[in-house]
């Protein structure tokens, strides 16, 4: 998932209930073998908005994880502050919207999007992760984690 800010907006697709997740979302999906992780979630801001994001910082991960399938789903989050190119006329995933940062809590969203939606304008990274009873619907476990961004030297790197 790519949220795309322009100054005090983000770029968001109301997606129709018949593609699933319906409601306001940031740009995303599902990344191609043997694309990087990054570069996946580039080419689903361009596929989706026609914009070519050009500056891109990895903001955190949500994970969810299912014990009697034993599958796990995890989604990469990341912020682009810096794009070219026009939004499309006819965008495949449902129609495009500029919302300022400060109303998008009052639009229709996911639960899960609308919980995660306030971590891609904070320092530093985010970990999400919750263990989901498919079966009952129901959430046995969740833990967040936040991690301050720190400067190279504060990290312990010289720079040479």
């Amino acid at each position: 998932m790519c949220m795309v800010q322009d100054g005090t907006k983000v770029l968001l697709l109301n997606r129709p209930d018949t593609k699933g997740f319906p409601g306001y979302i940031a740009p995303g999906g599902k990344v191609d073998f043997p694309e990087s992780i990054v570069s996946g979630a580039i080419r689903e801001v361009r596929e989706e908005t026609g914009l070519i994001v050009k500056e891109i910082v990895y903001k955190g991960l949500e994970e969810s994880c299912e014990p009697n399938s034993g599958h796990r789903y995890m989604v990469f989050n990341y912020l682009a502050t810096s794009f070219e190119g026009e939004l499309l006329e006819q965008p495949p995933e449902g129609e495009l919207v500029w919302v300022e940062i400060e109303d998008a809590l009052k639009l229709p969203m996911q639960d899960w999007f609308k919980r995660r939606f306030p971590l891609f304008f904070q320092d530093g990274t985010f970990e999400l992760s919750e263990i989901w009873d498919e079966k009952n619907d129901k959430v046995l476990e969740e833990t967040a984690r936040y991690y301050p961004a720190r400067l190279p030297q504060e990290a312990g790197y010289s720079g040479s």
